[in-house]
Formats: C-alpha cells, structure tokens, sequence
C-alpha cells in the first residue's frame, strides 16, 4: 500500500484562508482556540471537563441507548454510549447530510478521520477515553443536496416532493433507485453487499434519519463508531439557555458580524453571514426561519405567531420544534456533547473561524479545529500506467491545460520551451536600452516596443508549435488525460465527486481497513494512496 502526501498548497484545491490556518497564520490565531496538535488535547479536555455536568451526560447517554434502541450495535459502541457518563470521556465530533447511500467519497474519510485521532488520543492519554461520533445532520432542509449520489459518471437520484427537516423524510421511492443500484452495481460478491446495504438501509426503515444511521452504523461500527441524531426532544432541553439568549439578545448576530468585519478586513471570504434569530421552527413538514418585528415573533410561510412570553413558555414546553441554523448548530454539539475536536472539510473549517465570539458570550468551550483527511485512491493498474507514462503524482493536480503542455513538452522529440531564447533576447535588449540612453534618450520607448514584439513573437511561435505537437501525439496525450480525468472526474478532487461503492466493488472489505490504516488525522497533508 505505498503512499505519498502532499501539502494542501500544493495540491492547488484549497482555499489560501484553510492553507493559512494550516500554516498558523499569526493573522489567524485571534479566530480558533487551540491548534490541532497531540500536546494540546490535554488543556483542552482539562478545560472541556469543567463545563460538562453529570446531569448532561446522563441525558445524553439516555438519548443514544434510546436511538439505539433499534439498531444492532457493536459492543464497542455499545461500550463508548456507556462510557460518555464518565467524567473522563470525550468525543471527537464530525458531522455530515444525510446524503443518499453516503454521497461523495469523503463521508468516509471524515468518520475515518474521526475514529483515527479517537485512538491517537487514548495512546497519548491512557487516563481518559475517546469516543469518535457522527453527528447527522438530520435536521437541514436542502434535499437538492443530499438526494443523490454519483456512479461511474452517473448521477443517480431520488426524487421527492416533501419538505422540511430532511431526517423526518418517509423513504418511500427509494425502491424505484434501488432497483437503478441494483443495475448498475451488477453481478458479484461485492455488489451484491452494496445493494444489501442499501435495500436495509432505505427500504427497511421508514425515515432518512434511521436509514442513514443503519448504513453509517453497518459501516463503522466495529470501530466504536457512535451515530447522534440532536434532533431529540431531551438533548434540545440542554439547549434552551442559549435559545433563549438567541431570541431575546440576538447574540450569535451581534458577535459573528463583528468577526465577519475582522475577517473581511484580512481579505477572507465569508462562509456564512448572521440572521438576527438563528433559529428555526419544525413542525409538519415545515422548518422556516423564526423572526422578531415590533416584539412580536412569528415563523417565515406560516401562521405561527407569539408575543415574547408566548414563544418562551412554548420553547420550554417544545424545545424539540426549535433547530439550530449553521450558525448556532456548532453551539449546540458543544453544549450537549463532552466534545474536545471538530473535523471537517475546508468549507466547515471557514465558518466555524467565525463562531469563536459567540461561543465566548456563551460562555461554551470552543473545541479545536482539525480539517479531515483528504485522499487521492490510485488501482494498482492506474498507478503502473502513470508510471509508465512518467505521469508524477504532483502531475495530475495541474490543471487540464498545464497538464497537456506539459506532458507534450516531456514526450516531445523536439524542445517547445522558448524560456531560453526569450531570455537571451532580454539580455541582448538590455545592451541596446545601454546604447539608446547614452545616444538619445526618446529611442527607450522604441526599444522597449521592439523588446515586446519580439518576445510576443518567440511565445506565438512557441504556442504554435506546442499546438502541432498536440496533434502530432493526441493518442499518447488522450491516454494521459483519459487517466487524469479519471481519477479527477469532471476535473475535481475524486473525493468531492466519487461514492464510495466504486471503489468497494473493486476492493470489497478490504476498502475501510486500508483507509484507516493509511489516513493520520494530524499529518496536515494531503494523501496519495495505490491501493
């Protein structure tokens, strides 16, 4: 299983705000708590311990046995729900959609990610216990993102008119899309474990929510893996003090907008931007942004209306029909869970650098900040063919153009590289700018315009020959970038576009266990793998 890593710069497909958080960026320090480095785990779960009562823990440990009531669980996740009542258990927390049948590639490297730095830590700090968690997110509305997946450069996709939280979703038409599945994954031992998976999964539980927690469980479970489903009346309980804060103070508003003009001032994108209530209303289908005019709090597309004490007596009464936006959903897995690390993606990473404020006025432990592993997956057969076309691994991250010319130019019996000839001719231009200041100064700008045509026309040559030269060898270059594209489909990380049963069809069980064993949560790089 050789590998090889490269630095997230490098690979030209993050972002210079997730290479600067990885470099330490002094700009940066102001907007994370506590980098993601093993010595640093210990002050944060001695500070995380102090702000987790036995109360919170017995509440949570409650909810996950219940949500587990159903599933058959691992005796190490059977063993890590029990442990979360310890005073010296902490959870390393990544989240995802529930997209259907797992969506792109790195779902896996997430949870991968999560269960890899679980162990890190017990071996670093023998004392404690560290159980990795998968936060679904179950309560998100935007079905357009999550009711598909990609296969071989299909897009197959489940079609639905429902609305609202997308975990109360009823599964029904999914047996139309595994019937497709079933097609398309074929004959064969490994196949024939994919469409299991799926028929368990989405034909035999009635919501999206159970059906992705069956399948996430069906895959990781032997590692201790726990699956949380926050949309739970008891754990929403936890979480009234900040709702409440959220509604009459509009804190998240106040503070997060103040950090968007810090980060603004450094140049950065902004992820996501404040509402002034980051809250929404669940009910019947419907989850719409709750808003405040003239003291009076009414919910988006609805009827639901309520005077200030009206919608406080009703959070207490109903906690579970408040949820979270992506502002405030960070703030509630701190609050309900012993957390000590977040893993995400780039994107996940830039928002939660603006949260840091509003955790403060919360008075919550902000966690530290780990982007997960990203992983590029070679067959034995790809990596000998990119062997034998002197195809290196930092080849194949150049984009389409950079890529072709520069393999004409390597393949090519002739040199199509003019750098030479254009900086011989700088150098003789140089002597003649010497000799139009020393005769007549108004002759530089007649050099200077010679110099510029004659390099212009050095570099027309050269594309021009680069061109004749394409054409000359498209069957070797069409096998190049026939090799690229697919390790790169539609010229993107393969993990982005890629589901996972590619690759389990090839590979079978051995898929899971050779990516635990080669994915290092803090290596900080991005891997190639030949598998």
């Amino acid at each position: 299983m050789p590998t090889d890593c490269i630095p997230f710069r490098e690979t030209h497909y993050f972002s210079d705000f997730i290479c600067d958080y990885l470099d330490e960026t002094p700009e940066l320090k102001g907007f994370y708590h506590r980098f993601p480095k093993l010595e640093n785990f210990k002050a944060q779960l001695e500070e995380k311990q102090g702000t987790i009562t036995p109360q919170s823990r017995n509440v949570l440990v409650e909810s996950l046995e219940q949500q587990y009531k159903n599933v058959r669980a691992s005796e190490a996740t059977i063993e890590n729900i029990s442990l979360l009542n310890s005073e010296t258990t902490f959870t390393i927390t990544t989240g995802h959609q529930l997209n259907l049948f797992t969506g792109p590639l790195y779902f896996l490297y997430k949870i991968i990610s999560t269960i890899n730095l679980s162990k890190e830590l017990k071996a670093a700090y023998p004392k404690y216990n560290f159980v990795p968690v998968y936060w679904m997110a179950s309560e998100d509305h935007d079905f357009e993102e999550i009711n598909y997946f990609n296969f071989k450069g299909k897009k197959i996709q489940w079609n639905s008119e429902q609305t609202g939280a997308v975990g109360h979703f009823n599964t029904e038409g999914l047996e139309a899309v595994y019937n497709v599945i079933a097609s398309e994954f074929g004959p064969g031992k490994h196949a024939e474990q994919l469409k299991t998976w799926f028929k368990e999964a989405y034909l035999n539980h009635d919501n999206l929510a159970d059906a992705t927690r069956y399948l996430a469980n069906a895959l990781f479970s032997d590692q201790g893996l726990v699956i949380i489903d926050a949309d739970d009346k008891a754990l929403k309980r936890l979480f009234i003090p900040q709702m409440k804060k959220e509604l009459l103070d509009q804190t998240a508003f106040k503070e997060v907008a103040e950090t968007n003009k810090k980060l603004e001032d450094l140049n950065l994108t902004i992820q996501v931007n404040p509402r002034e209530i980051n809250l929404f209303y669940i009910k019947d289908g419907l989850r719409e942004r709750i808003v405040e005019q003239d003291g009076e709090f009414s919910v988006l597309e609805s009827d639901f209306k309520w005077t200030q004490p009206e919608l406080l007596q009703h959070l207490e009464a109903y906690p579970e029909r408040f949820s979270p936006n992506v502002i405030m959903r960070p703030l509630y897995q701190e609050v309900i869970l012993p957390n000590l690390c977040y893993i995400g993606g780039g994107g996940e990473m830039i928002y939660w650098l603006q949260l840091k404020a509003n955790f403060e006025a919360q008075n919550v432990t902000f966690p530290i900040l780990l982007l997960r592993n990203s992983a590029l997956i070679k067959s034995e057969k790809q990596a000998e063919k990119l062997e034998r076309l002197q195809i290196s691994n930092r080849d194949l991250f150049l984009d389409r153009h950079s890529f072709i010319n520069k393999k004409v130019r390597k393949i090519s019996n002739i040199d199509i590289d003019f750098s030479e000839q254009v900086k011989h001719l700088e150098e003789q231009f140089k002597a003649l700018y010497d000799l139009a200041k020393q005769t007549d100064q108004s002759f530089v700008g007649a050099v200077k315009s010679q110099e510029v045509k004659q390099i212009k026309g050095l570099q027309h040559l050269e594309k021009r020959l680069l061109k004749a030269q394409k054409r000359k060898l498209a069957d070797q270059i069409e096998r190049c970038t026939a090799l690229q594209e697919a390790l790169f489909p539609g010229q993107s990380l393969q993990e982005r576009n890629t589901n996972f049963s590619e690759l389990y069809l090839e590979y079978g069980d051995q898929l899971i266990p050779q990516l635990t064993k080669a994915l290092k949560p803090l290596q900080g790089e991005f891997l190639i793998l030949n598998l």
